[in-house]
């Protein structure tokens, strides 16, 4: 079974911590990173009912999505409503996890699973983010240690290409040198021509870990000076992560694809709030899981027929309906986000079983933790 810091790893890779807003306050907040990890809980907020649940259920790990605790704290007694949740949890064996804003923007992530829900397709992001820069390096090994050379870049940090890693590109060639004095070679002999079959290497690796990677291959690498060249390559101009997803879904009425909403999401007594002419065609739409009101202005100038978010407020929802854009539809702010649990849940099952044998139980919590019980 996989320890804490191996599930901790996985979603990390999906949702790094670096990408999360700088007010944000994400990652492992209680847990020994080395116990073993049986039962995984999936979950909106760091509630006291959701924490008992996990208690229940025997969870090692739960994971959310809101922080349970934004600004520091000198300690968590069981006094506040706060406490008692870590308490329950710390008391039961169960780690927290939290996946915020690096969670919202991220492939696989909160607004492209609630557009998934709704049945977008042809997704793209609202406000793409800016790409980090990459390098490329390009190394040449001996056929018989170039399994080793990749698996010492990929554990640098090299070879990561959106959901995959280890990635790399190989192809079979012929090295030539002829070692001088003063040369301790590891194939050769000094003042003789060698040549060797090798192997040209090639991975793509972020720019800040450049010094790690060319540090690997230094230390991995058989030859005394090994080949190698590191270029910088230009931004594609295509982004797969950012704020928000527009996509398209088959001609609709705002009265049907309201309706569609209802029932895609989990039940509130919020329920789905539609501002436009209920006759009025749909068929590109956009979303942002949470509150989404900081988008409006942006979502006015992209041609959408209907934008989808929570926690819409009196004075901008009604000046963004007199400049006549987008309709807009005004979800409960935990449904829409709970549509990422089942996602994330299926995400991490699917990345254990391919690892063989590190399987453990997953449960994506139905408490409803939207703070309004009852409409009348």
């Amino acid at each position: 079974m996989p320890a804490l810091e191996d599930v901790v790893a996985l979603l990390h890779g999906w949702y790094p911590p670096g990408t999360a807003d700088s007010w944000d306050a994400v990652g492992l907040v209680a847990g020994d990173p080395e116990q073993p990890v049986r039962k995984v809980m999936f979950a909106v907020d760091p509630v006291l009912p959701v924490a008992r649940e996990a208690a229940e259920w025997g969870a090692d790990l739960l994971v959310v999505h809101h922080p349970l605790f934004l600004k520091p704290v000198h300690g968590f007694a069981a006094t506040t409503p706060k406490g008692r949740t870590l308490a329950t949890l710390v008391g039961a064996g169960c780690a927290l996890l939290t996946a915020h804003t690096n969670a919202d923007q991220a492939r696989g992530g909160v607004s492209e699973s609630l557009a998934l829900a709704l049945g977008l397709t042809d997704l793209a992001p609202i406000v793409a983010a800016p790409a980090g820069p990459l390098d490329k390096l390009t190394t040449y090994v001996p056929v018989a240690d170039a399994d080793a050379l990749r698996a010492a870049l990929a554990d640098a940090g090299a070879g990561r290409i959106g959901d995959y890693d280890h990635a790399s590109f190989s192809s079979p060639g012929q090295g030539r040198f002829r070692p001088l004095e003063g040369a301790h070679p590891t194939i050769g002999s000094v003042g003789a021509i060698e040549t060797v079959e090798e192997e040209r290497v090639e991975v793509v690796l972020p720019r800040p870990r450049r010094a790690a990677v060319v540090g690997a291959l230094l230390a991995a690498h058989p030859y005394e000076e090994p080949a190698f060249d590191v270029v910088e390559l230009a931004d594609p101009g295509v982004a797969a992560t950012g704020t928000g997803r527009v996509g398209t879904i088959p001609p609709t009425t705002l009265r049907d694809f309201a309706a569609a909403v209802s029932r895609a999401l989990p039940q509130t007594a919020h329920g789905v709030r539609v501002a436009g002419d209920p006759d009025r065609e749909v068929r590109r739409v956009a979303v942002c899981g949470g509150a989404g009101d900081f988008l409006l202005d942006t979502v006015a100038g992209t041609g959408v027929d209907v934008y989808v978010t929570s926690d819409l407020k009196h004075h901008p929802a009604s000046e963004f309906n007199e400049l006549g854009g987008p309709a807009l539809v005004d979800v409960a702010h935990w449904a829409a986000e709970w549509t990422w649990l089942p996602a994330v849940e299926a995400r991490l099952r699917a990345a254990l079983g391919r690892r063989g044998g590190d399987t453990v139980d997953t449960r994506v919590s139905t408490t409803c933790t939207d703070p309004w019980q009852f409409r009348i």
